[in-house]
C-alpha cells in the first residue's frame, strides 16, 4: 500500500490497535489478517491490546453478525458496531477496551520501575 513507509512511525510506542473492517466484504476479511500481522504481531502486542469492529452500515443485509474468523483472528476481542441500532453498546465495549489499555500500560510500567530498582 502507499503508505506502509508511514507504517513505523504510526506503530512506534502504540498501546492498542483497533481494526475496523466491513464483514460485508470478504477482501477486507483478508485484510484483517495482515494488519494484525503488521501491527500487533510484529510490534509485539498482546491481543488484548487488539480490538476488532465489524462495523455495519445502515441497512446493510446479511447475516454477519454470526462473523467466524479463522485464527488467529478468532482469538481477540470482535464487536459489532451499527451506530444506528446500538451505539449505547459500542461506547461501553470501547470504554472496556480502553480501561484495559490503561492497565496494560500501568503494569508495564511498574515492570519497568522494578527493573530499574533491582
Amino acid at each position: 500500500s502507499r503508505f506502509e513507509t508511514c507504517w513505523p512511525a504510526l506503530m512506534k510506542d502504540s498501546h492498542g490497535v483497533i481494526i475496523i473492517f466491513n464483514p460485508e466484504l470478504p477482501s477486507h476479511l483478508k485484510e484483517i489478517e495482515m494488519w494484525y500481522s503488521c501491527f500487533v504481531q510484529q510490534q509485539p502486542l498482546l491481543d488484548s491490546q487488539c480490538l476488532l469492529v465489524a462495523h455495519h452500515k445502515p441497512g446493510s443485509a446479511g447475516d454477519t453478525e454470526n462473523l467466524s474468523l479463522a485464527y488467529p483472528l478468532n482469538k481477540l476481542k470482535l464487536i459489532h458496531s451499527n451506530l444506528e441500532e446500538d451505539p449505547e453498546d459500542v461506547r461501553i465495549e470501547f470504554m472496556k477496551y480502553f480501561r484495559n489499555i490503561i492497565t496494560v500500560i500501568n503494569e508495564n510500567r511498574e515492570k519497568e520501575e522494578m527493573s530499574i530498582i533491582l
